[in-house]
Protein backbone atom coordinates (compact mmCIF):
# COMPACT_ATOMS: atom_id res chain seq x y z
CA UNK A 1 0.00 0.00 0.00
CA UNK A 2 1.38 3.44 -0.68
CA UNK A 3 0.38 6.40 1.55
CA UNK A 4 0.53 10.19 1.39
CA UNK A 5 -0.65 12.62 4.24
CA UNK A 6 -0.92 16.62 3.72
CA UNK A 7 -3.11 19.10 5.48
CA UNK A 8 -4.35 16.21 7.48
CA UNK A 9 -5.70 14.28 4.62
CA UNK A 10 -4.58 11.01 4.63
CA UNK A 11 -4.54 9.22 0.80
CA UNK A 12 -3.98 5.32 0.39
CA UNK A 13 -3.82 3.30 -2.48
CA UNK A 14 -3.64 -0.05 -3.51
CA UNK A 15 -3.22 -1.09 -7.15
CA UNK A 16 -3.71 -4.41 -8.92
CA UNK A 17 -3.09 -5.98 -11.99
CA UNK A 18 -6.31 -7.18 -14.02
CA UNK A 19 -5.09 -9.92 -15.82
CA UNK A 20 -8.79 -10.76 -17.11
CA UNK A 21 -9.17 -7.82 -18.63
CA UNK A 22 -5.85 -7.12 -20.06
CA UNK A 23 -4.70 -8.42 -23.49
CA UNK A 24 -0.96 -8.50 -23.46
CA UNK A 25 -0.99 -9.94 -27.65
CA UNK A 26 -3.07 -6.47 -27.89
CA UNK A 27 -0.53 -4.39 -26.28
CA UNK A 28 -3.10 -3.85 -23.48
CA UNK A 29 -2.63 -3.98 -19.99
CA UNK A 30 -5.26 -2.66 -17.26
CA UNK A 31 -4.57 -2.03 -13.50
CA UNK A 32 -7.23 -0.89 -10.97
CA UNK A 33 -6.51 1.01 -7.98
CA UNK A 34 -8.39 1.24 -4.53
CA UNK A 35 -8.11 4.45 -2.81
CA UNK A 36 -8.95 5.27 0.60
CA UNK A 37 -9.30 9.22 1.82
CA UNK A 38 -9.36 10.03 5.12
CA UNK A 39 -9.66 13.06 7.07
CA UNK A 40 -7.93 13.53 10.15
CA UNK A 41 -8.30 16.78 10.11
CA UNK A 42 -11.00 19.39 12.14
CA UNK A 43 -13.01 20.74 9.65
CA UNK A 44 -15.00 19.02 6.84
CA UNK A 45 -13.59 18.85 2.92
CA UNK A 46 -14.80 18.29 0.06
CA UNK A 47 -12.83 16.81 -2.93
CA UNK A 48 -13.69 18.88 -6.21
CA UNK A 49 -11.44 17.48 -8.52
CA UNK A 50 -8.63 15.30 -9.77
CA UNK A 51 -5.43 15.44 -11.85
CA UNK A 52 -3.21 12.42 -12.63
CA UNK A 53 -0.05 12.04 -14.16
CA UNK A 54 0.85 8.66 -15.86
CA UNK A 55 4.28 7.40 -16.80
CA UNK A 56 3.98 4.50 -18.63
CA UNK A 57 7.03 1.87 -18.77
CA UNK A 58 8.53 3.86 -22.23
CA UNK A 59 8.68 7.39 -20.23
CA UNK A 60 5.28 8.10 -22.09
CA UNK A 61 3.14 10.54 -20.13
CA UNK A 62 -0.35 11.15 -19.78
CA UNK A 63 -2.18 13.67 -17.88
CA UNK A 64 -6.09 13.22 -16.76
CA UNK A 65 -7.95 15.86 -14.89
CA UNK A 66 -11.50 15.78 -13.94
CA UNK A 67 -14.19 16.97 -11.36
CA UNK A 68 -14.13 14.38 -8.21
CA UNK A 69 -14.00 11.04 -8.58
CA UNK A 70 -15.65 7.73 -10.10
CA UNK A 71 -18.72 10.74 -10.66
CA UNK A 72 -18.54 12.17 -7.29
CA UNK A 73 -17.35 15.28 -5.29
CA UNK A 74 -17.58 13.33 -1.65
CA UNK A 75 -18.17 15.46 1.62
CA UNK A 76 -15.65 13.96 4.48
CA UNK A 77 -16.20 15.62 7.69
CA UNK A 78 -13.00 15.49 10.22
CA UNK A 79 -12.89 11.86 10.72
CA UNK A 80 -14.66 10.30 7.65
CA UNK A 81 -13.50 8.21 5.22
CA UNK A 82 -14.15 7.32 1.67
CA UNK A 83 -13.44 4.84 -0.52
CA UNK A 84 -13.59 4.16 -4.47
CA UNK A 85 -11.92 2.04 -7.09
CA UNK A 86 -10.80 2.79 -10.43
CA UNK A 87 -8.50 1.92 -13.14
CA UNK A 88 -5.44 2.36 -15.96
CA UNK A 89 -5.05 1.20 -18.86
CA UNK A 90 -1.86 0.97 -20.49
CA UNK A 91 -0.45 -0.07 -23.87
CA UNK A 92 3.22 -1.84 -22.00
CA UNK A 93 3.34 -4.20 -19.07
CA UNK A 94 4.69 -1.40 -16.48
CA UNK A 95 4.10 2.08 -15.18
CA UNK A 96 3.82 4.70 -12.41
CA UNK A 97 0.65 6.78 -11.45
CA UNK A 98 0.83 9.89 -8.92
CA UNK A 99 -1.22 12.84 -8.66
CA UNK A 100 -3.37 15.34 -6.53
CA UNK A 101 -6.90 16.16 -5.53
CA UNK A 102 -8.18 19.48 -5.05
CA UNK A 103 -10.28 19.85 -1.85
CA UNK A 104 -12.17 23.12 -0.49
CA UNK A 105 -12.60 23.35 3.21
CA UNK A 106 -15.92 24.60 5.06
CA UNK A 107 -14.63 27.76 5.13
CA UNK A 108 -14.24 28.21 1.14
CA UNK A 109 -10.31 27.85 1.37
CA UNK A 110 -8.70 25.56 -1.48
CA UNK A 111 -5.75 23.13 -1.67
CA UNK A 112 -4.54 20.23 -2.90
CA UNK A 113 -4.02 16.59 -1.55
CA UNK A 114 -1.07 14.75 -2.85
CA UNK A 115 -1.60 11.24 -3.93
CA UNK A 116 0.97 9.24 -3.47
CA UNK A 117 3.28 8.08 -6.76
CA UNK A 118 2.68 4.12 -7.07
CA UNK A 119 3.40 1.60 -9.28
CA UNK A 120 1.72 -0.80 -11.96
CA UNK A 121 3.35 -3.52 -12.30
CA UNK A 122 2.50 -7.21 -13.31
CA UNK A 123 2.70 -9.39 -9.90
CA UNK A 124 5.25 -11.96 -10.59
CA UNK A 125 7.29 -10.59 -13.32
CA UNK A 126 10.56 -9.16 -11.43
CA UNK A 127 11.10 -13.31 -10.97
CA UNK A 128 10.73 -13.53 -14.14
CA UNK A 129 13.04 -11.05 -15.29
CA UNK A 130 15.67 -12.51 -12.83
Amino acid sequence: MYKAITRGIEVRVRPFFLPDQSDPEDSRFVWAYHICIINHGETTVQLLARYWHITDGLGRVQEVEGEGVVGEKPVLKAGDSYEYTSGCPLSVDSGIMLGRYTMREEGGDFFDVDIPAFSLDIPGREAQLN
